[in-house]
């Protein structure tokens, strides 16, 4: 089965998001992935992913993929945040998280628990 599975990464956190893509590219590379914009661009010039890129989150892409969610087709999300910075867009932050427990849709804030939600969907 393919898994629509949305991947974000605030600044000093998208060469984490990077390393766990290429970890799991095998993996990744069986989903249907989205991104925001940024972090999908260096996604995609550091791995072989394809990946759906929506707005930069500042700009909105942090509420396009939580529409996604909304409509029922965004099956995971991985977001790895950066809890030491405050963020200008955090109301829109605050939405995706909230949809996510909404929807009941998997939300994983850093690596550790990305890695469960990828064994959750993917198990060997």
């Amino acid at each position: 089965m393919s898994y629509r599975i949305a991947l974000i990464a605030h600044d000093r956190k998208k060469d984490d998001l990077i390393e766990f893509a290429q970890a799991h590219e095998e993996t990744l590379l069986e989903a249907d992935l989205l991104a925001t914009g940024t972090t999908g661009k260096r996604l995609m010039e550091a791995t072989d992913l394809s990946i759906d890129r929506k707005e930069s989150g500042p700009l909105g892409g942090d509420l396009q993929i939580g529409a996604e969610v909304a409509d029922g087709i965004c099956d995971a999300i991985i977001f790895l945040r950066d809890p030491l910075r405050a963020q200008p867009h955090e109301p829109d932050i605050s939405a995706l998280l909230r949809i996510c427990d909404v929807h009941d849709v998997p939300l994983a804030t850093n690596v550790a628990s990305a890695n469960h939600v990828l064994d959750g969907l993917y198990p060997d």
